[in-house]
């Protein structure tokens, strides 16, 4: 069964940074995507950055630039460096991988990032 265990959030004032991780277990080979998603009060879900097998990515409108994934397929985890944030980056962030290309979508339990003004 795969779990993700995410960690790295926390309290930052406006313009520092954090780094959240996600480790996956109960995955054979590398997973097709990695993705990190995030929830605001009051806002639908929506995807932050994906990281693909292939070495692809992509990102929300609004963390281009600011927000880095990454990924280290040896211990099937996945990384989210995200820089000079803002307070409207505040949210519980949830880690979400899918193993295989149809498969569906395992679920992190989601790790709290607010940022002060």
């Amino acid at each position: 069964q795969v779990q993700l265990v995410e960690s790295g959030g926390g309290l930052v004032q406006s313009g520092e940074s954090l780094k959240l991780s996600c480790a996956a277990s109960g995955i054979i080979g590398s997973a097709y995507v990695m993705s990190w998603y995030r929830v605001t009060p009051g806002k639908q879900r929506e995807l932050v950055a994906s990281s693909f097998s292939d070495g692809s990515t992509t990102y929300g409108d609004s963390m281009k630039g600011r927000f880095t994934v990454s990924r280290e397929n040896a211990r099937n985890s996945v990384f989210l460096q995200m820089n000079n944030l803002k307070p409207e980056d505040t949210a519980v962030y949830f880690c979400n991988v899918r193993v295989g290309t149809s498969s569906a979508p395992h679920w992190g339990q989601g790790i709290k990032v607010t940022v002060s003004s």
